[in-house]
């Protein structure tokens, strides 16, 4: 019986630890089955659902990828998922429109957007859900700031990403220009806003367990600065190396942060796991 169980629970957990894959590959057969769908009948009805697909695959999958990969390990999640599809949902709507009221105020003001401004304005934006749940909670386990900062990333990205699509067939009037709108942002988003929101959150939720706050405050304030500055490189670049290094260090950084994590929750269900009876 205790055998059973045991390759039972093993095998829950390695489906856990591989759902980001299954997520990934649902997400681009359906894309291509509604775009091809939707060619060959000419029915625009189905352009909504593909620029929701196409939006959300990508980041979504990132996100599961940083909220259960350490379910395979002992050690239950550091975020509920019913806060993770908040986070994501609130943090992708107050971001955007935050966003985007203090661009357009930017740009009445001084005539002009600077890209320094830009990636301040983009990476608060991102951080206003975070900090609300930060305040309210006072986390005392940090594993669980990298999927905040993703799920706050990952909503912020998806809707970027379809009102970009959407500007792409008013500009274009052609289904591959967005396609192709798609295709770049979703592969680029856990390299830009999911990185660098998952960088600098990860950061904060370790502030109050700390052993000294204030050099955990400035670790915060320095990563936030670090976050802009690589999104205003970005922004301000024209040069596909530079975006490449930019795109590099973003998902090197991501995938530290997540693996941080996941090792973090190891070792805490190692450490809670009873002792094996010396019979």
């Amino acid at each position: 019986m205790d055998q059973t169980l045991t390759r039972t629970t093993t095998a829950r957990r390695r489906a856990a630890r591989f759902s980001w894959l299954a997520v990934l590959v649902a997400g681009v057969v359906a894309y291509v089955v509604v775009l091809r769908v939707m060619v060959r009948t000419q029915n625009l009805n189905f352009f909504p659902s593909l620029l929701l697909i196409g939006a959300i695959t990508v980041p979504v999958t990132v996100l599961a990828f940083a909220e259960t990969g350490g379910r395979a390990r002992p050690g239950g999640p550091a975020v509920r998922g019913w806060l993770v599809a908040t986070v994501a949902i609130a943090g992708g709507v107050v971001g955007t429109v935050t966003a985007g009221t203090l661009e357009y105020d930017t740009l009445r003001t001084l005539g002009t957007v600077p890209m320094l401004f830009v990636g301040v304005i983009e990476e608060f934006a991102k951080l206003i859900v975070p900090l609300v749940l930060f305040l309210v909670l006072r986390p005392k386990d940090p594993r669980g700031g990298v999927v905040v900062g993703v799920a706050a990333g990952t909503g912020f990205a998806v809707l970027e990403t379809m009102g970009y699509g959407f500007q792409e067939l008013l500009r274009a009037r052609s289904i591959a220009a967005v396609d192709g709108e798609l295709l770049l942002r979703g592969l680029l988003s856990p390299a830009c806003h999911i990185a660098w929101t998952g960088m600098t959150v990860a950061v904060l939720w370790r502030i109050p367990t700390a052993r000294h706050r204030v050099r955990a405050v400035w670790a915060f304030v320095a990563t936030y600065a670090a976050a802009v500055a690589l999104h205003a490189t970005w922004d301000s670049s024209g040069s596909q190396l530079v975006h490449l290094v930019v795109a590099v260090v973003g998902l090197v950084v991501l995938f530290v942060f997540v693996h941080r994590a996941h090792r973090r929750e190891a070792a805490r269900g190692t450490s809670a796991a009873p002792a094996p009876d010396p019979r």
